[in-house]
């Protein structure tokens, strides 16, 4: 296969399309039917991430005399109809888009259907004995595909002179005997998986390693086992590309233990592809992988070599060690960083983007203009420009007004920047975040936005009202992202932990270090010793002001200790190796972490938002009789708290968990 990238504008698609030489088991946006593809077309924007069957991708956007319409002509389109149930005129199936219609009437027929039609009848099927006819849709399940034995949903070849013969569309030209060039020694017979008697023979598919309920073919010689997905569209018996090897690859049926020249993998496998002549062996999912890509774990390009040699001990995505002798990924600007090649091309960790032949533009990722010595315009704030101001100290009784716009932490001691004319600030470090970066939770980069309203943040499960990280690719569980934890970068360094600390997922059997809790999503983790850390407890202030001391209280980092402690404000026991805020001075004062902050410490006094139909205002919870929460009906023990924004209401909130329980 050509390996020249090359992209092309074709009509079945609105962004330009390029062709693949990888393996890929996802529908195609064209047909949307399921399965194996190589040689198929990839969409060339990150946040699409459509693959379309090659002849799919190269329908004509205008078909002359279509057997089901031949008096007009009929246009590629990919407006979906207008109506949900609207029938493909020549299936009778749901249309969905891209399709075929007909300008002049409201004729339409799907892509498949209009690219190669059905013929109505089948004369010499090679699955019955008798002439088929072909039928849009049947009135009642009058039973299975004779083939697969599945049951019928669809356009269907039935035989007139036989009773309840009916035939799938595609399982039509399936025969009960298959000679196939990727198992030629026998012919496969089609058979029940009951059929299977022996308890060593192979039940699942060789290819695609999915166990068929009703149908399969089967060599019995061989004990070789082919789905009718795979028997209808199997991989090619060659695959020539020269960025995997420079020898034409044939396919190997055989199961055999070996390790992929390509990714390093060890193991078992029953669908690779080898080169006699050099000895070289590869997995089907390790060919055509893209040479230069960008990966969310690292700033510049990595590209693919196939021999990583010295110097690289672990991957920058799984922490583990990388095989000097196999195919990895590596950095041409930083020369100790190297990626297995298999968690180069994870899907959530690569945008899916091939970027050999692409120019590698820097673009302009700074928050604001400088306008003179301590002046700038910030994207955030673009009506007024902000000053810098060096030297501050902040007294106590204004330490709560005074916060970040960015990070709604209350600003305590310079640099940051303030606006003259209206009360607007940003911490110095908040300024310089950048428009655009490069997070763990999406293979495409975030872009920093100011949208002035209340976001819920999945990482460490808080609301704030502040600058967001959001995402600009299609996973949507972590479009919003709170730029505490947007700012956590690998490798993180905590003053909790000695070691540095990387991304991980969750598991059921981790749990928080520091609170306990197991975490929905990504932990921070240290490979030398098994701590781990949740993102709420990783972007803990380390130092706070509390009404229950005068003097600052610090974050503690908890520790396996004998005595007891009691929190100020519930007046329930601590654990001591659960992190809490204490005084360092002669106080003896200890808070829970909940308790010092509560639920709302990221939203700004007096801030107002609405929800289910009611408008609350975040207000300080600082009187000498503390209010009851509307509804668990206890006294409101953290700082923040929501007041009903009502003056026939006196309603308060003390917890997300109370917000969400209102009626």
């Amino acid at each position: 296969m050509d390996t020249t990238r090359t992209i092309y504008k074709l009509p079945i698609h609105e962004h330009p399309l390029f062709l693949s030489a990888q393996f890929v088991s996802v529908p195609c946006d064209g047909c949307h039917v399921k399965g194996y593809k190589y040689g198929s077309y990839k969409c060339s924007e990150a946040s699409c991430n459509c693959w379309f069957h090659k002849e799919c991708a190269e329908a004509p956007p205008e078909i002359n005399h279509h057997p089901s319409h031949p008096e007009h002509p009929l246009f590629l389109t990919n407006h979906s109809p207008t109506r949900d149930d609207t029938p493909c005129e020549a299936c009778g199936q749901k249309i969905l888009s891209p399709c075929y219609t007909c300008l002049t009437c409201e004729f339409k027929v799907d892509l498949i259907c209009g690219i190669k039609p059905l013929p109505s009848a089948i004369e010499y099927p090679v699955s019955h004995d008798h002439p088929l006819a072909l039928f849009k849709k049947r009135e009642e399940d009058k039973g299975p595909c004779e083939v697969c034995k599945e049951s019928i949903g669809g356009p269907f070849y039935s035989c007139p002179e036989c009773n309840n013969i009916f035939f799938h569309v595609d399982c039509v030209h399936l025969s009960k005997e298959v000679n196939l060039p990727c198992h030629s020694t026998h012919p496969l017979k089609i058979i029940t998986p009951e059929s299977l008697i022996d308890d060593d023979a192979e039940r699942k598919c060789h290819f695609c390693v999915i166990q068929p309920e009703n149908m399969l073919y089967h060599c019995s010689l061989c004990n070789f086992t082919l789905c009718l997905g795979c028997t209808k569209l199997p991989p090619p018996l060659v695959v020539d590309h020269t960025n995997t090897h420079t020898h034409p690859l044939r396919l190997f049926s055989s199961k055999i233990a070996f390790a992929c020249n390509v990714c390093g993998v060890l193991g078992y496998d029953n669908m690779l592809y080898l080169c006699l002549k050099c000895d070289f062996l590869v997995h089907i999912h390790c060919v055509g992988l893209p040479q230069v890509i960008n990966i969310n774990r690292h700033d510049h390009r990595i590209s693919f070599t196939h021999h990583l040699g010295h110097g690289r001990a672990h991957c920058g995505v799984c922490r583990q060690s990388v095989k000097q002798y196999y195919g990895a990924y590596v950095c041409s600007i930083c020369p100790n960083y190297a990626v297995h090649s298999q968690c180069a091309v994870d899907l959530t960790v690569w945008d899916g983007l091939e970027l050999e032949g692409t120019p590698d533009i820097s673009e302009d990722i700074a928050p604001f203009k400088v306008l003179g010595d301590n002046l700038i315009c910030h994207f955030s704030h673009r009506g007024h420009n902000l000053l810098l101001v060096k030297d501050y100290v902040t007294v106590r009784d204004y330490y709560e007004w005074f916060r970040c716009d960015a990070c709604i932490c209350p600003i305590e001691f310079g640099p940051f920047y303030i606006c003259p004319i209206c009360p607007f600030f940003l911490h110095a470090k908040c300024a310089n975040l950048p428009t655009k970066k490069k997070l763990v939770f999406d293979p495409t980069p975030y872009k920093l936005e100011y949208l002035g309203v209340y976001l819920y943040c999945n990482l460490c499960k808080m609301i704030s009202c502040g600058f967001v990280y959001i995402s600009q690719g299609f996973i949507k569980n972590y479009h919003y992202v709170d730029i505490h934890c947007g700012s956590i970068s690998e490798p993180f360094v905590h003053n909790g932990h000695f070691h540095p600390l990387f991304f991980v997922t969750t598991k059921k059997d981790r749990h928080c270090n520091a609170c306990k809790r197991v975490p929905d999503g990504y932990m921070l983790t240290c490979g030398a010793c098994g701590f781990y850390l949740c993102l709420y407890c990783a972007t803990l202030p380390e130092k706070i002001w509390h009404m229950s001391d005068e003097h600052p209280l610090i974050l503690y980092y908890g520790e396996k200790a004998n005595g007891k402690n009691w929190c100020e404000v519930c007046e329930m026991e601590l654990d001591p190796s659960i992190w809490f805020f204490t005084c360092y001075e002669d106080c003896e004062v200890a808070l829970h972490v909940q308790c010092a902050l509560g639920d709302f410490s990221r939203l700004k006094p007096n801030w107002r938002f609405i929800n289910k139909e009611r408008i609350y205002k975040v207000v300080f919870n600082n009187h000498s009789s503390r209010p009851l929460c509307s509804n668990c009906h206890d006294r409101c023990k953290v700082p923040h708290i929501l007041k009903e924004d009502d003056e026939q209401k006196n309603g308060y909130i003390c917890s997300m968990s109370c917000l969400k329980g209102l009626e």
